[in-house]
């Protein structure tokens, strides 16, 4: 397959980017900075630019299979501000799929069934900046035609690849703590394949 990377310079992105070489398929990431990647494969293409800028967006659509975004927050506002861009590039070029990460903060509360985990007591996390940017990326995913998938891991350390975790569609499985960027990296992957989270969200832990 032709596979677009976004965030491929990030802890997961990269780890994505390797994955997808790995199984062969044709790989094209956008990225600022083409000095950090630092993989050399023939079946690699790197196309220096900004997720912000349309033109950049619309010009690495071309021939692309399927999009996965490991854009994260960084303290900005880049994630919802480049997905509304991502989605009418794909749309106008008739691309379906798109695979992004998101975070657990988004998947549905357990104790307080309507509202998000990062809207309840559920979240440990102090600051809802960043769930709020993932939720923004959710709402645009849903009123799209697109066949979205988004991965919620929850605490990210780098860790190692275990190969085994637990997955629940729309939650975090319970009582899930950590999931390592590896196995989130190899889960959001897997998914290029799998049609059975298509326009959900995906709570992954061990």
């Amino acid at each position: 397959m032709n596979i677009l990377i976004l965030g491929a310079t990030g802890r997961v992105g990269s780890q994505i980017v390797t994955y997808a070489l790995h199984d062969r398929h044709h790989v094209t990431v956008l990225v600022r900075t083409p000095e950090k990647i630092q993989i050399n494969n023939e079946n690699l293409t790197i196309v220096q630019g900004n997720v912000l800028n349309k033109d950049d967006i619309v010009d690495v659509m071309h021939g692309i299979d399927v999009v996965i975004s490991a854009l994260n927050t960084d303290g900005t506002t880049t994630l919802s501000e480049s997905m509304p861009l991502i989605i009418e590039a794909m749309e106008n070029e008739g691309i379906k799929r798109i695979i992004t990460i998101g975070t657990a903060g988004i998947l549905q509360s357990r104790t307080t069934p309507n509202s998000l985990r990062f809207q309840s007591s559920e979240s440990k996390q102090k600051s809802t900046r960043a769930a709020k940017e993932h939720h923004k990326v959710y709402d645009m995913l849903k009123q799209s035609t697109l066949e979205w998938t988004i991965v919620c891991p929850t605490y990210l350390p780098d860790g190692e690849r275990v190969g085994k975790y637990r997955i629940d569609r729309n939650f975090l499985p319970e009582g899930g703590a950590e999931i390592s960027v590896p196995d989130t990296a190899e889960f959001t992957f897997k998914q290029i394949k799998a049609s059975v989270y298509i326009k959900s969200r995906v709570g992954i832990a061990y």
